[in-house]
């Protein structure tokens, strides 16, 4: 519906007009017309079929009910709950919500790409299958095994508390990995590299997690309340 180029060129001159701070145009410019080029001409690159020909890490579960309703009422993790009531609510949200909450826990979870693929498209408001397939194929799930994403993009709890507000207000603590307050997405990391480890291990970007699990004295213990955990 915009031209691109007309949105950059006018934020870059709210800068000009001293109106913007640099460290938000930059970015934001640099988003436009660097990421979504890349992503669109990718679309092409890569071929129509690329989100259904490519599942490198061999993930098939379906996606939650909690997902498919947008019933973020469900979801006890405060993080997910929020980023699903947002998206319920606006049909949008926040690229760290997008990236590192909804793609990182269907990530940790191995929900079916494709499947994912299509939800992010008919629940965002700007999810047009161009913008999808490589954020979410590539980028988010690592489906395509490195053509776009070097490493796949999975983090736990601290990460998620160093960058939003939301584990202050959530009763999973992210620095626990077992128990009944263990937080879904801790735990989900160690458990993530754990079943994935015969084809992650010989990535140089995750030699050291992958050498931080292998000291992990509880690592079959987490692995193990990982694949039968009912409540997020």
């Amino acid at each position: 519906m915009l031209n691109p180029l007309e949105v950059a060129e006018r934020v870059a001159a709210e800068y000009d007009a001293g109106r913007a701070p640099l460290a938000s145009v930059e970015g934001f410019v640099r988003q436009i017309i660097g990421w979504r080029d890349y992503v669109w001409h990718l679309y092409w690159h890569l071929g129509e079929q690329y989100p259904r020909t490519n599942n490198y890490l061999q993930a098939t579960n379906p996606l939650p009910r909690a997902f498919l309703e947008l019933d973020s009422a469900a979801v006890e993790a405060n993080c997910l709950s929020q980023s699903i009531e947002g998206l319920n609510a606006r049909g949008w949200a926040h690229h760290i919500q997008r990236l590192m909450i909804l793609g990182n826990w269907s990530l940790q979870r191995g929900y079916d790409p494709a499947a994912l693929s299509d939800w992010f498209t008919d629940m965002f408001i700007d999810g047009t299958p161009w913008v999808m397939a490589a954020n979410v194929i590539g980028m988010s799930q690592h489906a395509d095994g490195g053509i776009v994403a070097t490493k796949p993009y999975v983090a736990g709890g601290a990460y998620l508390n160093s960058m939003t507000d939301y584990c202050g207000g959530c009763r999973f603590n992210p620095k626990v990995r077992l128990g009944d307050d263990a937080c879904p997405f801790t735990a989900g990391y160690w458990a993530f590299l754990d079943r994935n480890e015969r084809l992650l291990a010989s990535n140089f970007r995750l030699k050291m997690p992958y050498a931080s699990l292998r000291r992990l004295p509880d690592r079959d213990a987490i692995a193990m309340q990982e694949r039968v955990r009912d409540r997020f």
